[in-house]
């Protein structure tokens, strides 16, 4: 294609991005959107010059390779919803068996099929889905929209200052840095639990939030006004994934009269919840968002499909929360590492979109890109019930249905070519709970004694933490608040009710909170020092719980609301008591938190507890009460009640009966609908500085270094000569290992940057999540987690590692700091899965600011080894049935990989030679899994590549 026609596309791109967003600015729920002609201003894209395109536009569609299929939706009155590509109209048999999910990527395909993106032969590939996913092709995909939190979104929005920046420098226009899509950003995971149990306070929460992120905060302002098509949520109000279930999710787009299917990339593992309502959704990273953002489309390896089948019914006194782990557990069984996992079956009837979205939300614990719930009656109800006017649920249902993406279970049904299938009879679901240290561990409730004592005995792991048998039994007596106290092995210090992950089932809260009244009619109360706290994933928790009269009894025994956002499950404890922390850190306990949220990570919750279960809200309440995990609760009372009597928990356990009694009058639409009213509302906002002013003296917002003396070439492949082993890994170790997140601790490179170069004191020191738009905290932040195990260290756990040269056990960030002052190269030699957990961009960008050149591992995780080629760093796999310990590897060596000296010799898959300065020699396997990817790592990086190109056109 001629550079005429490059730009052209390039100008098309924007013009059709300022069409959808004028669109989505008329979308229903009163969302603050900004206006089409604020759109026009900023954009530079003038009334004339969309006239002026609109012959030409029209002329590109009449030549679309798929203008044959394009259809009207007729109303069912009479008239036209508007048109759309009828998958149907393509008369070929094999789009009939193909899987819901994996026609959203046909139809965006067709839809985007502009011979220059996206080819015929990339429709082909996804057409002929059975054949093709075997040999994982890749196919490029461009979503519908992209949504940020706020954690993952101020590094994004820094990302396109600085490129703003960049092109500026190129001699090119800034402006050509802009959303090519609708963007969503929500602040959600800067909420910490403050105060003690008896000063906790939601508005005191939200001033000091307030107060600690200002600076964040008048970023992402200046970005929302700076940059079109981007809209920001309030502060505070919402957890992202339950906004976009309840509020910003489409299900189908009408944009301009022109209709297609919702999809969604996000920066988040919670992303996946839209699987829930039928929209196909997964988490990317940062720096691959930011590429979705600007245009281009995603590199997508075609995934097989798992069919799973739902039948039958839950039984009597099991939770739906119980169902996920089940699930989780089933799938990993089996092994769905990449794929797509789409549920059907009669059993889909017992579910509710809530107990969906809870299933789909914990997709990367059990492994897929995504799990996936085609659009049903179920879902049309819940639009309904969610605010979504009469019409637009009414041509959501006609446009499934004239594309064969509705599933109506009173008709017969269509057989799917599912890769594989399973079955899930809904009655063999049994209660449980997850943990000690992974969120895929399922414990039955009922051998819950078993596997604690089980845990104390095993070796240091992922189910076992080494407690000698003769200090199994210890107790640490301490003074907490004038009284005497007592914490054994399994004490749980903070119980929590956070996240959407169980919020959103009104059912499982309403649950909760009658467990709550009923152990305070018994006379039962949770200690004192147990840290409990209720963080609502959405304002409507309160709302239906007020409305109720059941808050009070959550409140009384401690679960007053702290805030709306993850809190505990994302480092947001808050600090515990000072005695707490003394008689945990004095005495080795193995104390115990309990959360009903989806994450359990080892050290995610809090420093001084090494044990983290996810439970269902009323079990939470139910351990609180009970003060220890190390509890039978089939044969064992959790306290005794004020008539001397034993308690059990089947005693306090709220019956179907009951919590329908106590919704039935509780849970009303208007609530959703006045709570999303405000969400985006915010101060009108003056048009910004095409420019972001840097501040030097802020300690939240930098700009980053990665565009510093960019020239207008790709500088090529770079040489990995005589590397010296930064870090030495064993299998495991995930982005919460890698990437800085939660508190900054007093002794940290990060702390005593803060401390020098700006004269803060610790209690300023915030969060790294807080600062990940500071570059110089977050690189002194990476591999800085507490829990981490470096070889290289013989067996010491903890943030740091040996310089090999001198031999010195120093920081990584010191030792990393001294290699690059030297001029010497660095890699990592790792195990199995690395990268696993969240996606966060700062896993990859840590690494390369440190200078590491190069990641050798066992296997990656899908989304980080992206991450890792994004930024220009170089993932190679061992060859199967090696890694460092077979082949010798002691860490200590100099590594040189012998890669080719010009990116056109490079390809996918390709053979790498690796030797040693102690005479071993080993091949690997090039991770650049596509061509896309080589170009990046010829341009140094995603973020480069993008720039060259966009000043070019």
């Amino acid at each position: 294609m001629s550079s005429a026609s490059n730009g052209f596309v390039s100008f098309y791109s924007a013009i059709r991005s300022f069409r959808v967003c004028s669109a989505v600015t008329r979308w229903s729920h009163g969302a603050n959107w900004r206006s089409p002609s604020s759109l026009r201003a900023q954009s530079r894209i003038t009334t004339p010059m969309i006239e002026k395109f609109e012959q030409k536009f029209t002329t590109i569609a009449s030549e679309h390779a798929y203008k044959g299929i394009l259809t009207t939706l007729p109303k069912p009155g009479g008239g036209e919803y508007g048109k759309f590509y009828s998958l149907p109209a393509l008369n070929d048999p094999r789009t009939d068996r193909l899987p819901y999910s994996v026609r959203i990527l046909l139809e965006s395909a067709i839809r985007n099929c502009d011979n220059f993106h996206i080819t015929k032969d990339d429709v082909e590939k996804i057409m002929d889905w059975e054949n093709t996913s075997p040999k994982k092709v890749v196919i490029p995909f461009k979503p519908a929209r992209a949504i940020l939190q706020d954690f993952t979104g101020v590094p994004v929005i820094v990302d396109l200052a600085a490129m703003r920046d960049a092109m500026k420098n190129l001699g090119s226009d800034p402006n050509k840095i802009n959303p090519q899509l609708p963007v969503e950003l929500v602040f959600d995971h800067s909420v910490q639990v403050c105060g003690a149990k008896p000063e906790k306070d939601l508005r005191k929460g939200m001033e000091l939030e307030s107060d600690r992120n200002w600076e964040r905060f008048m970023f992402l302002k200046w970005g929302s006004s700076a940059f079109y098509n981007m809209v920001m949520a309030s502060p505070g109000s919402h957890i992202v994934h339950q906004v976009d279930l309840e509020y910003l999710g489409r299900v189908v787009f009408n944009s301009e009269g022109f209709i297609y299917p919702d999809s969604v990339v996000g920066t988040y593992s919670d992303t996946t919840t839209m699987g829930g309502l039928g929209i196909a959704g997964w988490e990317v990273g940062g720096i691959e968002a930011e590429a979705a953002i600007l245009g281009q489309p995603i590199s997508v390896v075609l995934p097989s499909v798992v069919g799973l089948k739902l039948v039958g019914k839950l039984r009597v006194g099991v939770s739906r929360t119980d169902l996920v782990p089940t699930v989780i557990q089933m799938l990993r069984k089996h092994g769905v590492f990449g794929s797509f996992v789409e549920f059907y079956g009669e059993g889909m009837s017992e579910l509710s979109l809530d107990d969906r979205a809870r299933i789909a939300k914990m997709s990367p614990e059990y492994g897929t890109t995504m799990g996936f719930f085609p659009v049903d009656h179920v879902t049309l109800k819940y639009l309904k019930l969610k605010g979504r006017n009469n019409e637009t649920v009414a041509m959501t249902e006609s446009y499934l249905r004239a594309n064969k993406m509705f599933v109506d279970y009173n008709e017969p049904q269509q057989e799917r070519a599912y890769t594989s299938c399973l079955q899930l009879d809904l009655g063999d679901v049994e209660p449980c709970i997850c943990g000690p240290k992974r969120p895929r561990d399922r414990v039955l409730l009922k051998d819950m004694k078993a596997d604690w004592k089980a845990c104390l005995d095993n070796p240091l792991g992922f189910k076992g933490f080494a407690i000698p048998k003769e200090e199994q039994d210890k107790i640490a007596k301490f003074s907490f608040m004038g009284q005497p106290a007592e914490l054994k092995h399994g004490s749980v210090l903070i119980a929590t009710i956070t996240s959407g992950n169980t919020m959103s089932s009104p059912c499982d809260m309403v649950a909760a909170a009658l467990v709550a009244k009923n152990t305070y009619d018994m006379g039962l109360k949770v200690k004192p020092w147990v840290r409990t706290s209720l963080a609502p994933g959405y304002g409507v928790v309160k709302e239906y719980l007020l409305q109720s009269g059941l808050q009070e009894y959550l409140g009384k025994q401690g679960f007053q609301i702290v805030g709306q956002g993850y809190t505990t499950c994302i480092w947001g404890s808050g600090q515990l008591d000072e005695s707490i922390a003394s008689a945990v850190s004095e005495n080795d306990i193995v104390a115990a938190a309990v959360l009903s949220s989806s994450r359990g990570f080892e050290s995610r919750v809090h420093a001084f507890v090494k044990a983290n279960y996810l439970a269902s809200p009323p079990l939470v309440v139910a351990y609180a009460l009970a003060g220890t995990v190390n509890i039978d609760f089939e044969t064992e009372p959790i306290g005794t009640g004020k008539d001397g009597k034993s308690v059990y928990l089947r005693d306090i356990w709220a019956s179907s009966e009951e919590v329908t009694q106590a919704l039935q009058n509780s849970v009303l639409q208007s609530m959703f609908k006045s709570t999303y009213e405000t969400i985006t509302k915010r101060d009108s906002v003056s048009p910004s500085s095409t420019l972001y002013s840097w501040d030097s003296n802020s300690t939240y917002i930098h700009e980053p270094p990665y565009f510093k003396n960019m020239t207008t070439n790709p500088p090529g492949p770079r040489e990995v000569k005589d590397a010296y082993c930064l870090l030495h890994f064993g299998d495991n170790i995930t982005t919460d290992h890698i990437s800085p997140a939660g508190n900054i601790h007093k002794d940290s490179p990060a702390a005593k940057f803060l401390a020098d170069q700006y004269s803060m004191c610790q209690s300023d020191f915030n969060s790294y999540g807080s600062r990940r738009g500071n570059h110089e905290v977050m690189t002194r932040g990476t591999f800085a987690n507490i829990r981490i195990v470096n070889k290289l260290l013989n067996g010491e756990v903890g943030p740091k590692t040996v310089h090999i040269p001198t031999g010195e056990k120093i920081c990584v960030f010191d030792a990393a700091s001294r290699y690059k002052t030297a001029g010497q190269d660095t890699i990592i030699l790792a195990g199995a899965e690395y990268g696993t957990g969240k996606s966060r961009d700062w896993a990859a960008k840590g690494p390369k600011l440190l200078g590491v050149k190069a990641i050798i591992a066992k296997s990656f995780d899908r989304i980080h080894r992206s991450n890792l080629a994004s930024v220009g760093i170089v993932p190679l796999c061992f060859k199967p049935g090696e890694d460092a310990e077979t082949l010798g590897l002691t860490g200590r060596e100099r590594y040189t990989i012998h890669l080719p000296s010009n990116v056109s010799e490079m390809k996918p898959d390709q053979v790498i030679t690796v030797t040693s300065d102690t005479a071993k020699s080993f091949v690997c396997i090039l991770r650049l899994d596509t061509e896309v990817e080589l170009a990046y790592y010829d341009h140094d990086g995603m973020l480069p590549y993008i720039i060259r190109s966009l000043r070019n056109k």
